[in-house]
């Protein structure tokens, strides 16, 4: 994968948008002082709104022809499981580290203070799988980059990465830039 990284159109009407936004809800100081959560749990619990958005992330799927959807832990395997039955493809767990039995590829990355490890199992993935990613936030980037690397040394090509809502203000996009190296980033809503 060569060229610059590009952002694809919006997956999702602007009325879709509004909906998702709309069961996004905020709450302050959470998990520590300072810090505006972004709860999805009420886009869950309303079926019409979680159908609108398992669609929207379908529909990247089908558009980028993924044979498999990458869900991250943990909120990212709420979304990717039901597009993945949607799209009639399989559904890949990356997972924390020590959490997968049997034999994982795993791939390190840097956090604001210390670092993580995510892990997959090492037969899930081959050559010939288009994967997409799903997630629902970019917020620093370095879960999102860690998994497109580790799912780089599968051989597996990653066609597209989707996430439900970017928190702008973070800078994922400027992290995961040399990372993602032409593939399409989709991000429903930004906040």
């Amino acid at each position: 994968m060569t060229g610059e990284s590009r952002t694809a159109a919006p997956a999702v009407p602007a009325e879709v948008r509004s909906l998702l936004l709309s069961r996004i809800r905020d709450v302050a100081d959470y998990p520590r002082p300072g810090v505006l959560f972004k709860d999805i749990t009420p886009l869950l619990a309303d079926a019409d709104a979680f159908a609108r958005l398992t669609e929207a992330l379908a529909a990247v799927c089908e558009r980028h022809q993924a044979t498999k959807v990458v869900g991250l832990e943990a909120r990212g395997f709420i979304l990717a499981a039901p597009v993945a039955v949607r799209a009639g493809i399989g559904f890949i767990p990356v997972r924390k580290a020590g959490k997968l039995p049997g034999a994982t590829l795993s791939q390190s990355y840097d956090l604001e203070y210390g670092s993580a490890e995510i892990e997959i199992h090492a037969e899930d993935l081959t050559p010939g799988d288009r994967v997409l990613i799903i997630d629902d936030v970019l917020a620093t980037g370095g879960t999102a980059e860690a998994s497109i690397q580790l799912i780089q040394r599968t051989g597996a090509q990653v066609v597209g990465l989707a996430v439900l809502m970017e928190l702008a203000v973070l800078g994922g996009r400027e992290r995961l830039m040399p990372s993602l190296d032409g593939v399409p980033l989709e991000v429903l809503v930004t906040v």
